[in-house]
């Protein structure tokens, strides 16, 4: 049963340290990484104590998904549940059926998943079967539940998962061989199999941000453009053809563009390259950019640099919040370099503008950007 574990253990730690390399901004995916690599971890010592991080971070990654609004809550509750999982091991399993039951409108595969992983953690807690039967058998839960957050982060962002997941395991599995068999051939004890193919995955799977961090220290002069680069090339297998027919995906792609206005790197893997001229993918990248800004300035009244009656919502919601990168409700927003247009427009999102309608603007601010993308692509 040692390779059956090795061979679990390893697939949930890629796929949790995929997981958290794809954005490590966006909760979800921390949430569901985390669940994943404690599953890991848990293999390789079974203890209820450690079977309990999946079970309390799926709870997380499912809230997310189904009521988001709960999380706050949840995150009050987590660390109880984790000290009291010390004491009655299968008390962690009540609020993922909790949650798993919230699910079933919105988000139903993933409570088929919850249950299946319920199930079987179940019937480890319980001991109602050995060990070496139910941890691995959790895996086809696991790589499931992985798998499906993944999927459904790229649909969000609009990108393609298949052939970047893949490429991801396949060189994964290459170097946790290469270095796993060298210590299972000169008789290496079974932890060290389970840390050496642990480390030669995470080398591979977090090459990205390991280099950027190398950069920053060793090249910081160039450490931006260097990154600029290998987020370029890290994008290329994520995009995925544009299709035009749908208005209102066309629509949601645009919305995601914009967001990624400043990020050239994310904007290489946007399907709306497909409206730019042929040529090297960064230069793809700053022509959608030049694009998008040309669409934005066209929804710009004419009377003035700067108003806040209606006819200049949408103009505003998207020209301050990503061309010049003002965040009026973050604290981060405080910077030196506003010029006197931008204090003012900060000033009136931050005492007029509540967030949520901002957000209803930026929505109706990117179906009207959409419509002139589309205008410029009937009229070539």
């Amino acid at each position: 049963m040692f390779g059956l574990s090795l061979l679990v253990s390893g697939l949930a730690w890629w796929l949790g340290l995929y997981l958290l390399a794809r954005d490590p901004r966006k909760p979800l995916l921390w949430w569901a990484g985390a669940g994943m690599i404690g599953y890991s971890a848990a293999v390789v010592a079974p203890n209820p104590v450690l079977l309990a991080v999946p079970a309390l971070a799926w709870t997380g990654a499912v809230l997310l998904l189904a009521r988001p609004e709960l999380i706050r809550w949840w995150l009050l509750a987590l660390l109880p549940f984790f000290a009291a999982s010390f004491f009655v091991p299968w008390v962690v399993l009540l609020p993922l059926a909790a949650a798993t039951v919230l699910a079933i409108r919105k988000r139903a595969y993933f409570s088929l998943v919850g249950v299946m992983f319920g199930l079987s953690a179940g019937a480890f807690l319980l001991g109602l079967l050995p060990d070496a039967i139910t941890l691995p058998s959790l895996g086809l839960d696991v790589v499931v539940f992985g798998v499906l957050v993944a999927v459904t982060d790229a649909v969000e962002e609009g990108e393609a998962i298949r052939a970047d997941m893949l490429r991801s395991l396949v060189i994964s599995a290459f170097t946790a061989v290469l270095f796993g068999s060298q210590v299972i051939f000169f008789g290496g004890p079974d932890l060290l199999v389970f840390t050496t193919v642990a480390a030669a995955i995470a080398v591979q799977v977090l090459a990205n941000p390991l280099a950027s961090a190398v950069d920053r220290l060793a090249l910081p002069a160039v450490a931006a453009e260097r990154a600029e680069l290998r987020d370029a090339a890290e994008a290329l297998p994520k995009r995925r053809p544009l299709v035009t027919e749908d208005d209102a995906e066309f629509a949601r792609l645009t919305r995601k563009a914009l967001s990624h206005y400043g990020d050239l790197g994310k904007l290489v893997a946007s399907p709306l390259v497909a409206l730019t001229d042929d040529g090297p993918p960064l230069d793809r990248a700053a022509q959608l950019k030049s694009m998008l800004l040309a669409s934005i300035q066209r929804l710009k009244p004419v009377d003035g640099d700067f108003g806040t009656s209606d006819e200049w919502r949408y103009y505003n919601a998207v020209y301050f919040y990503y061309v010049k990168g003002i965040r009026p409700y973050s604290v981060r927003t405080k910077r030196e370099d506003l010029d006197a247009e931008d204090r003012r427009a900060l000033q009136w999102f931050v005492t007029q503008v509540p967030e949520r309608t901002l957000h209803n603007w930026q929505n109706a601010a990117a179906r009207l950007v959409a419509a002139d993308l589309m205008a410029g692509v009937g009229s070539t």
